[in-house]
């Protein structure tokens, strides 16, 4: 009987209760939203129920792992995931003109998806080891094992998944200790860069100039986002479909279930990268304010464990996982609102998808471990 009463503490124990509420009220809000979503396709209702339930045991047992095992298993976590994206760049199956998925013979994956966890742990692993004396040349060696990955997911191509591990992985280098000052040269480019765009937006977005470092579904997506009346039917149907959904809610929202462009099938997608677009339609603004105040609850707790980790190792994993939330957030609400291209990025705990869902668990379970942990050395 002690026996059992210790094995029970330890599992209530394991979960950081204020995160664990804020992922339980998401749950439930997710699941609301989804109901309305699939309309009478219920089966993806079931599914992501199912999905949800997967997500929660994979941090349950996330949680209960300490630090220095999940530090020990970061190097081969991040060898592995390469290794799995190199077979993708050579034996990858192809899909809507995209080779992200690996078959195994008894399923098929997504290799980049494991790299939004693996690459945070790898470099906070790597610091960890240099803590105390790290130098330019360390600044080097990560960025390295940054660019290794996000190269091989940017040919799949996949943009939306390379921009989440890449900023996963530059904020671990920037809490690592990366001066600010480095940064400001790539900032003024990239404020010329966005400036030129929009200036001469009439001449580089014609048909015959090539852009060079992005595909030209790519660089329409970016031109659509300029002027998205321009391909209306084409390009520019999905952000005007639902920046129409996002304004007709109004203040309070058309209603639960009661979203127009929802069930007359406008909103392209509508169950996994525009799910906003379906709550904002039916909760109207106060309802879109609600949400992103739980996400800032989620982030702030998130950088609240980070805070207080008590190693080097913590402190970065934890501060790069509640960034990618951020990352996540910032992204898939710009693309609904048309302030930022569609680049294909889910919803955190909203949009259909077990893969997806699968990360932010096991990114939430790292949190609680990180949280609980009380050791010095890892």
């Amino acid at each position: 009987m002690k026996r059992i009463a210790l094995i029970l503490l330890r599992v209530f124990t394991a979960f950081d209760w204020p995160l664990l509420l804020i992922l339980v009220m998401f749950a439930g809000l997710g699941l609301t939203v989804m109901h309305s979503a699939v309309g009478s396709t219920d089966w993806r209702f079931a599914d992501q129920s199912r999905n949800f339930l997967i997500a929660f045991v994979a941090m349950w047992v996330v949680a209960l792992t300490p630090p220095p095992l999940l530090m020990r298993l970061a190097l081969p976590f991040y060898i592995v995931g390469v290794a799995l994206l190199v077979g993708v760049d050579l034996f990858g199956e192809t899909s809507k003109g995209a080779t992200r998925w690996l078959n195994l013979g008894f399923t098929r994956i997504q290799p980049s998806e494991m790299l939004k966890i693996a690459l945070p742990m790898m470099l906070a692993w790597y610091f960890q080891r240099h803590e105390g004396q790290v130098r330019i040349r360390d600044f080097l060696v990560a960025a390295a094992l940054l660019v290794v990955p996000f190269g091989l997911i940017v040919r799949q191509p996949d943009l939306g998944t390379a921009l989440l591990v890449f900023g996963a992985g530059f904020c671990v280098i920037y809490f690592a200790g990366l001066s600010f000052k480095l940064l400001i040269p790539v900032m003024l480019a990239g404020v010329i860069g966005i400036g030129t765009l929009v200036s001469y937006e009439d001449q580089l977005c014609q048909p015959e100039v090539d852009w060079v470092v992005l595909h030209d579904y790519q660089k329409h997506r970016i031109c659509t986002l300029l002027d998205p009346s321009s391909d209306p039917l084409g390009k520019g149907f999905h952000t005007i479909q639902s920046m129409i959904a996002v304004g007709s809610g109004g203040l309070y929202g058309k209603g639960y279930m009661k979203g127009t462009q929802t069930h007359l099938d406008f909103i392209p997608e509508r169950t996994t990268d525009f799910i906003y677009a379906v709550y904002a339609e039916e909760f109207g603004l106060y309802g879109g304010v609600m949400i992103l105040v739980l996400y800032g609850l989620l982030i702030a707790r998130g950088l609240t464990i980070a805070t207080r980790a008590t190693t080097q190792f913590g402190r970065l994993l934890a501060g790069a996982l509640t960034m990618m939330f951020f990352i996540y957030v910032f992204v898939n609400i710009g693309m609904v609102t048309g302030i930022l291209p569609v680049v294909g990025v889910p919803l955190p705990f909203m949009s259909y998808g077990g893969t997806a869902l699968l990360t932010v668990g096991v990114a939430c379970g790292m949190l609680m471990s990180i949280n609980r942990y009380r050791g010095t050395k890892v």
